[in-house]
């Protein structure tokens, strides 16, 4: 049917109405007449895929990869970088406007990548043997459905992955276990990249042989989950200990090495990462002597750069596994004004002991669903300038709005694009304590 698109949705879909009803299609931007195809409808909406252009929107680019129009990885390739980034601000405004209520004294320029493909350090791959065609896929599932897209290369992924799809394709299909590795961890530090194939039974010695010619011919370090996460363990080369199963990477500006295990959490996007902390920062503009609190730390991606800057610093975070992670890498750079903590972060910590002297700035990276009773306690600290960092801009609204109604003032926000060609909004914002 013939659609006329007013708007988009939150994931990135044109809206469009006829007779009352909704329309969301995939593939339009604003402004467009497309004729798109009916894939489900409902008693109120319908969902469809664009299949012709008729009218183009200034916005709209070629996808710079031949799979975007199925493939689920990324949901915005049709669009330019500029309008991506017009996107994703008005989502943030959007959100600050609906669940906080309020709005920051100033909006600043987003961080934008330098090139918006090869970025992906991190990602999970599904595998599936197809019978029907004799073949295993490798990738992303296809757009809101559960198959897997037959990809045989993948543009956003750091190339030395993503330029391996088709050959790892034909390596597993070869393999005794070809219908038993459902998935495949990738992750990639400055100098090395890693695949961590889940294989659900114990691999033969010719399969073995296999995966280890693989990672020898393609220059990639192969680890084996044979169970959970606490069983990954590398096969080549060959490990001698704990060191030689870290990743790193490095924040030049900080003068620091972060070392990582390949299925620790770190952020995707290693150029927006370096910009985010040196944001994040700059913002708070740590004095020497000031007490500061990274909540959510992780293994230390913005505690130990606080550190270098004179104060105490104290990160927190929930996993433990993180905490000895973080305790590594100060240890590797040689900072002691800095101490990670294990803590419960979704209730009251201010009782702890790493807790009751305060703290002058706080910084806090929390997951998806936000910190909204962290927020209620933060403001007991009376710090002068706090940063949170949102990988959810509805959350962040939301605790926003806590931050403001307990006294602080929304200075800055904007948004960061750790994600090019996906509909994720990374942001950042800066309060301060309202001394009025």
């Amino acid at each position: 049917m013939r659609c006329e698109i007013e708007t988009l949705s939150h994931d990135g879909r044109g809206i469009a109405r006829q007779d009352g009803k909704t329309q969301f299609v995939d593939g339009a931007l604003p402004g467009e007449t497309v004729m798109a195809k009916v894939v489900s409808s409902r008693s109120k909406f319908d969902e469809l895929r664009t299949e012709e252009v008729l009218d183009a929107a200034p916005g709209r680019q070629t996808p710079p990869c031949e799979f975007a129009d199925l493939c689920g990885g990324c949901s915005l390739q049709h669009m330019s970088g500029d309008a991506q980034i017009e996107f994703k601000e008005n989502t943030l405004r959007e959100h600050f406007a609906h669940f906080g209520g309020i709005e920051p004294e100033e909006w600043i320029a987003p961080l934008r990548s330098e090139e918006s493909l090869g970025y992906r350090r991190k990602a999970r791959l599904g595998v599936r043997y197809v019978k029907a065609r004799e073949s295993v896929l490798v990738g992303f599932r296809e757009k809101r459905n559960s198959f897997l897209t037959d990809i045989d290369r993948c543009v956003v992924l750091d190339p030395r992955i993503g330029e391996r799809i088709l050959p790892l394709r034909n390596m597993l299909h070869d393999l005794e276990a070809y219908s038993r590795i459902p998935q495949v961890e990738i992750a990639c530090g400055d100098d090395v990249a890693v695949m961590v194939f889940r294989n659900m039974d114990e691999l033969s010695v010719g399969d073995r042989e296999k995966l280890i010619a693989f990672g020898q011919a393609h220059e990639l370090h192969i680890y084996l989950q044979p169970k959970g996460p606490d069983t990954v363990h590398r096969i080549w080369p060959e490990s001698a200990g704990r060191d030689e199963e870290r990743l790193s990477y490095r924040l030049d500006e900080f003068d620091l090495t972060m070392r990582f295990h390949p299925m620790d959490f770190t952020q995707v996007n290693a150029g927006i990462n370096r910009a985010m902390v040196h944001r994040a920062v700059e913002w708070l503009d740590v004095q020497p002597g000031e007490r500061v609190l990274d909540l959510f730390c992780g293994l230390g991606n913005f505690t130990l750069p606080l550190a270098t800057r004179g104060g105490q610093v104290v990160g927190v975070e929930g996993d433990e596994t993180m905490v000895v992670r973080g305790r590594e890498n100060a240890e590797l750079n040689g900072l002691d004004n800095v101490a990670f903590h294990g803590a419960d972060l979704h209730g009251d910590f201010t009782g702890q002991s790493w807790a009751k002297e305060g703290f002058d700035k706080i910084l806090i990276d929390p997951p998806r669903s936000g910190a909204e009773e962290i927020c209620k306690y933060l403001t007991a600290f009376g710090a002068q300038k706090i940063v949170y960092v949102s990988c959810n801009p509805a959350t962040l609204a939301r605790d926003a709005g806590v931050m403001v109604r307990n006294g602080y003032r929304l200075v800055r926000a904007g948004v960061m694009d750790m994600f090019p060609h996906t509909t994720h909004v990374e942001s950042i914002a800066l309060f301060e304590k309202d001394s009025g």
